[in-house]
């Protein structure tokens, strides 16, 4: 391969997955590792911030070995080294983009910096290369819940976002409630499916016109539930909590889609994996007359194949960025 071999290395390690990838031409998936840390945090019933960051620093050079393997590409071979430089934890993405700049030093590669919510926003074009803007996406995880319009490759405009909790974070602070566990989203996913949701009618956050969450309070109810009414069965709790999440999130996106005048949605994000939301949103845009992209749930998850397609597309549009540029844990989309 050339230095224009469009064969891009990209690195996320923005919160508790510690993630390697290879893809062409910001297409082509060549190789998708990822190394979790469930079970570091688990005893916590969340993630722990310096527990991420010394993980990452034991996994990404394994992981970033194994990409390369896997995706039949030498160091050499690449024509670029990507990296998530924000938003996300500091210490966590310190050490990815330390390797990031290492590897692209010791090649003489070009280095490039990715936003991590940028990323998510355009994971659609590897699930659907040829969709087009402009279209709306929904991007709901642990750490983010926002909707976006996005008109082109680094071209995503906000539309709306959470005043408080991310709807991933909602789900990990109630599945501990119901002692169900980390992380949170599998968790309810999988209980719920043996729950009522109409066994309790939680509150539908932020209920209005407005493209903005709020989870913070709905997390509130389902406590104060289930001190009230510990009879309930936790499968109905959990149902019914999952659908009232469920029901915000594909209201608003349907209402960004009529907002913002498109014919198009995405989901993108942790949350995107819910097999609810997935189905619901679905159902949902069929009924608008939406065409709705849902990612395989391995790219709607934290993953470095979003951040090696981002980076290309970012490569050949503005070329690489300064080795001496740092990170951001709190960059906005587009920043």
């Amino acid at each position: 391969m050339t230095a224009r071999s469009g064969a891009v290395l990209g690195i996320e390690t923005s919160c508790d997955e510690t993630a390697a990838a290879v893809v062409v031409e910001g297409r082509e998936i060549r190789s998708n590792v990822v190394a979790g840390q469930a079970e570091r945090h688990a005893p916590y019933g969340g993630v722990v911030p310096e527990i991420a960051g010394r993980a990452h620093v034991e996994l990404v050079g394994p992981v970033v070995a194994e990409a390369l393997v896997e995706g039949g590409v030498p160091l050499e071979g690449l024509e670029a080294v990507a990296v998530c430089r924000g938003p996300g934890l500091a210490g966590s993405l310190l050490v990815g983009v330390a390797a990031a700049k290492a590897l692209a030093l010791a090649a003489g590669l070009p280095y490039v910096a990715v936003n991590h919510l940028d990323a998510h926003c355009e994971a659609v074009w590897l699930e659907e290369p040829e969709l087009a803007p402009p279209f709306v996406v929904l991007v709901a995880s642990g750490g983010h819940t926002l909707l976006a319009r996005v008109d082109g490759p680094g071209r995503a405009v906000l539309l709306g976002q959470t005043y408080d909790d991310a709807a991933g974070e909602a789900f990990d602070k109630v599945a501990r409630l119901l002692g169900l566990g980390y992380p949170g989203g599998p968790a309810i996913d999988r209980v719920a499916t043996r729950g009522d949701p109409t066994a309790v009618r939680f509150p539908r956050p932020v209920a209005d016109d407005r493209l903005d969450f709020s989870f913070s309070g709905l997390k509130t109810a389902v406590a104060l539930h289930r001190r009230d009414h510990p009879e309930v069965p936790v499968a109905d709790v959990a149902a019914a909590f999952q659908e009232a999440v469920v029901d915000t999130l594909v209201a608003k996106l349907v209402a960004a889609a009529r907002a913002a005048g498109v014919r198009a949605v995405a989901l993108g994000g942790g949350v995107a994996a819910n097999s609810r939301l997935r189905l619901r949103a679905l159902e949902a845009g069929d009924a608008a007359g939406l065409r709705v992209v849902l990612p395989d749930r391995v790219l709607c998850t934290d993953n470095a194949a979003m951040i090696a397609a981002t980076g290309f597309r970012r490569l050949r549009a503005r070329g690489p960025d300064p080795l001496d540029g740092g990170i951001d844990p709190s960059a906005p989309l587009g920043g």
